[in-house]
């Protein structure tokens, strides 16, 4: 396996304590495609039956800052944004707006583990990209050109359609403008605006199957819009200045993500304990206080407005930031989460119908499709407010906290076929139709659905208190209750369900080392009790990932079959087991790099 390279040409590769995900190369990323869709028809697990066809229901394509994409929806800057594979996945789900992982000049941050809480609405603590900035910089080009070679594949063309048409790559970066203004930050933007020199590195790996790419003319732009990211606590003069470098400096058109404090702390507060039953959430007054205020917001969304006007780009806004709170659950190692789910898609509601009412004729919404301000949106979307919240003209909608459910990738179909659905009962022929024949009714009327007992089930803590399944059984190395959890709730795919060989077990499940960050997700939604991450054997490509493994680790090698070439001391005994799986009909899809 290649380590990663920069650019320049120079060695950016962490040490493994610092690497809690190394890239998978091109190659064999593909290699993997193609094998499982020979052997299971499935792509990085995803099967057939979860792979969107645009052209299979009514037209849902849609506009962001001036580009069209064919659904209105994709995976927000987070877990499922950071490495090529989980790109793809969203892409094969329907998926054609993808806002990358949040990039920053400090690329070696420590993030406590685990970092993901979904067991009832959703926290998290993990909040910038996991990799060094070459490796993001390779793994959105990665991404880009599979997605290119998918949609030609012929193999595949019955269920992605003969047009699935097109998808827009969505810069994210923060979190001030020293940083942003960094050669790094800087580099990572161009190579975005102009990817041809990490193209061109990338075609010696089309071979076998592949080759026919290799001569394709790839896309090389990968993207002109940003959406940013500001920490809690950003002065609005901070964001104004990052705002006009970023249209100036690179070109850009810009969307700035809002918080929900926004509101303000007392009616956060009373938003989540007394309407919604969240008691024991415990608020950061001081957060509040420090971020930007709703009045001097309404004054820079107009003042960026004008100026992105003058520079000929576009601009929006996005609602919203996860909410910044003290952690009282004790899962994540941190004193402070942010919660996402279905209480914030309330608070963003709220807070929209605010700026929509200081906003007169500038947001882009019910019967004004036509004004100058983009509200995009992330906030509790799931396939039961999908088309409510597109239906008010709230387009693109990215998800997170939905996907980290069971089903995860898979989550995404079902979604989009509930919104042509919606369509078909509204007798619409597209979005704006939607949006027209006001199946949403307006924004006020939304939220105070949200907010009346009657209406609101889903987003009250009543409606959110069921734990996840459970059985009286400690999870073991070998054999389990075989629900697949753990391979669709794992934002990275790292998680691999292989025929047993073993009596009295149908499925076995494996994790690929390099792609297990230890999220904890996995731990959340497993039935038995134990954490899979750490009880499933581990397959490392990677000898310096394996050689900092602990707990039941292999690595695997060989030219043409799956070789365990070295294996920890306390699985040594386990050899011939894990071989025995490997190496069956439906085993590995991955070659192993000798």
């Amino acid at each position: 396996m290649s380590d990663p390279v920069a650019v320049d040409g120079t060695d950016n590769t962490n040490t493994p304590e610092e690497e809690p995900l190394t890239p998978i190369p091109l190659g064999t990323l593909l290699d993997r495609i193609q094998r499982e869709w020979t052997t299971r028809q499935r792509i990085f697990d995803l099967p057939s039956a979860r792979i969107y066809d645009v052209a299979a229901g009514p037209d849902i394509s849609t506009e962001f800052l001036g580009h069209t994409i064919a659904t209105p929806i994709g995976p927000a800057a987070g877990p499922h944004t950071q490495l090529a594979q989980n790109i793809v996945l969203a892409w094969l789900g329907g998926a054609r707006l993808f806002e990358l992982k949040t990039v920053q000049v400090l690329d070696d941050l420590v993030i406590g583990r685990p970092c993901i809480d979904m067991e009832t609405i959703g926290y998290n603590i993990e909040w910038s990209q996991e990799l060094r900035v070459p490796d993001s910089i390779e793994e959105y080009v990665k991404a880009s050109m599979l997605i290119e070679i998918l949609r030609q594949w012929e193999p595949l063309r019955e269920h992605v359609g003969e047009d699935p048409g097109p998808h827009v790559f969505d810069l994210s970066v923060g979190y001030d403008l020293e940083g942003i203004s960094t050669d790094k930050v800087a580099n990572f933007i161009a190579s975005m605006m102009d990817g041809s020199e990490i193209v061109e590195r990338l075609r010696s790996e089309l071979t076998g199957e592949w080759a026919q790419f290799k001569d394709y003319e790839f896309s090389t732009q990968l993207s002109d819009t940003l959406t940013l990211s500001t920490f809690h606590g950003c002065p609005p003069e901070q964001i104004e200045s990052i705002t006009k470098h970023l249209i100036t400096e690179h070109g850009l058109n810009v969307i700035v993500k809002l918080n929900p404090t926004l509101l303000g702390h007392d009616r956060v507060k009373a938003i989540l304990h007394d309407t919604l039953g969240y008691t024991e959430l415990q608020l950061q007054p001081q957060a509040f206080k420090d971020d930007l205020q709703f009045d001097r917001a309404i004054e820079l969304i107009t003042e960026l407005l004008a100026f992105a006007q003058d520079h000929g780009k576009q601009f929006g806004i996005k609602l919203t930031n996860t909410l910044i709170l003290d952690n009282h659950r004790g899962f994540m190692p941190d004193d402070s989460m942010y919660m996402s789910g279905p209480p914030l898609h309330v608070l963003a509601m709220t807070l929209l119908s605010e700026l929509h009412r200081a906003l007169p004729g500038k947001l882009r919404i019910e019967d004004q499709l036509d004004a100058p301000i983009q509200v995009s949106w992330s906030a509790g979307i799931n396939r039961d407010n999908l088309a409510a919240s597109v239906g008010l003209g709230l387009v693109p909608v990215t998800i997170c906290s939905d996907l980290l459910k069971p089903g995860g990738y898979g989550r995404l179909v079902p979604m989009l076929k509930k919104l042509a659905k919606a369509m078909q009962d509204a007798e619409v022929e597209n979005l704006a139709g939607l949006v027209a024949a006001g199946g949403s009714g307006s924004v006020e009327r939304y939220v105070a659905s949200l907010y009346s007992p009657e209406t609101n089930g889903m987003y009250h803590k009543d409606g959110n208190s069921k734990l996840p399944r459970s059985v009286d059984h400690q999870l073991e190395q070998w054999g389990c209750v075989a629900c697949n959890f753990c391979v669709t709730v794992c934002p990275n795919d790292a998680f691999l369900k292989l025929p047993s060989p073993i009596e009295g077990s149908r499925w076995e499940y494996v994790v690929l080392g390099e792609s297990c960050n230890e999220c904890g997700n996995c731990m959340t939604f497993c039935p038995e009790d134990g954490d899979p991450a750490q009880i499933k054997s581990k397959l490392y490509l990677n000898q310096r990932r394996f050689d900092d493994a602990t707990g039941p680790a292999f690595l695997i090698g060989g030219d043409d079959q799956n070789v365990v070439t070295q294996a920890k001391d306390e699985v040594t005994d386990q050899v011939d087991t894990l071989v025995s799986i490997l190496d069956g009909a439906d085993g590995l899809p991955i070659r192993p790099l000798g």
